[in-house]
């Protein structure tokens, strides 16, 4: 079967992309019919011209991790000179600087550190919902919550409970790298399991907690891993949207960024192999059959963080509605080398002028503001 065959019935919903198909797609299918259906499918699930976008902060509020994973260059050991947790007044200092610029959610992450718990994780958002009850906190992914029970010696499910009403509003879908085991196993053996992510997901869209989900691919993994990575978020969105939960807003997919980091020296040591970023053609390819795949998840996010401002213009043709945050501050990807940033009336420039009408949203997807 070729590609066309193919792309023509699972762009107009007819029938749902299989994963060997899937997998043919992202190694051989034709660039622009792969673009072409991407975009069909995008305007069928989101109609209209309108590309949104959010103003908002990513805060990290501590770089003490014990997971160590070798693909982050971010992370710090707790008896490191360079490790920190933020105080009070320089979170409330991060929320306040946000709203100042406009700006309507912080994305509250952080390492997974050894000696903070529940209690402290509770404080932390009451202390920020006192001082700003605006903000939206968008915060802790699946690992991050598998970890605090794990150090407070409770169920993942009254950690969310618990963080929902000391004042955490939607869960971002960090640490979901490959959500295969043979990959995690390699990149982050000390971070939550596959099951174990998408188990954290399944109970925040029971409990009515906004999500969204994310893949980095481009290390080690193989494309029959990216692909099995893609059904079992759909899986797992097909049981929310059966059981009448919203389940993922949104899919994020981006490339890893080697610079700086463990995964990068292990592959050259091992193997001789320099790891590179993923290439622009990958990245969209990648990306638009992620939008082909994920019939069920309404809004694509384009990774300009990682692509850069003008891979993530083309990836608005190849499926992607979405042009993600401008990022008041951002600092895993940059410690990686990566840096791109881009100010809101940059953001809004480049969407207009890739012919589409520019949207700043809320995190739940609601318009803010029309350019």
């Amino acid at each position: 079967m070729s590609s066309r065959d193919i792309l023509g019935p699972v762009s107009a919903g007819a029938r749902r992309l299989g994963d060997d198909e899937a997998v043919h797609l992202v190694r051989e299918g034709d660039l622009l019919e792969l673009a072409a259906a991407a975009d069909a499918m995008r305007r069928r699930l989101v109609p209209g011209d309108e590309v949104t976008f959010i103003v908002d902060r990513n805060v990290n509020y501590t770089n003490v991790c014990v997971s160590e994973c070798r693909f982050c260059a971010f992370f710090a050991t707790a008896d490191s000179t360079a490790a920190y947790v933020l105080t009070r007044e320089e979170l409330a200092a991060k929320v306040s600087e946000t709203l100042d610029l406009e700006g309507t959610a912080i994305l509250l992450q952080g390492g997974m550190h050894p000696d903070l718990g529940l209690d402290w994780y509770e404080g932390m958002l009451r202390d920020i919902k006192a001082d700003h009850p605006e903000i939206h906190v968008h915060g802790f992914g699946p690992p991050e919550v598998v970890h605090i029970a794990r150090v407070s010696g409770v169920s993942t499910t009254e950690v969310l409970g618990r963080l929902r009403a000391a004042g955490l509003d939607s869960l971002p879908g960090g640490g979901a790298e490959i959500l295969v085991d043979r990959v995690r196993g390699h990149v982050s053996p000390k971070k939550a399991t596959s099951d174990q992510w998408l188990d954290v997901m399944r109970e925040a869209h029971r409990l009515d907690i906004s999500t969204t989900a994310t893949m980095m691919f481009g290390g080690i993994e193989r494309t029959e891993e990216r692909v099995e990575h893609l059904r079992r978020v759909r899986e797992v969105q097909d049981e929310a949207v059966a059981a009448g939960h919203v389940g993922f807003r949104a899919f994020i997919p981006w490339s890893f960024q080697p610079g700086n980091t463990a995964l990068a020296e292990d592959e050259y040591a091992t193997r001789g192999t320099v790891l590179e970023t993923a290439s622009g053609w990958d990245y969209l390819r990648t990306l638009a059959v992620s939008r082909l795949y994920l019939d069920n998840v309404r809004n694509i996010q384009a990774s300009w963080v990682t692509q850069g401002a003008k891979i993530g213009q083309v990836a608005l043709a190849f499926g992607a509605n979405d042009m993600g945050s401008t990022m008041i501050e951002e600092n895993v990807v940059a410690a990686a080398g990566t840096r791109f940033m881009l100010a809101r009336d940059e953001l809004v420039r480049l969407i207009a002028d890739a012919g589409y009408t520019p949207v700043q949203r809320d995190t739940l997807y609601r318009e803010v503001r029309r350019f």
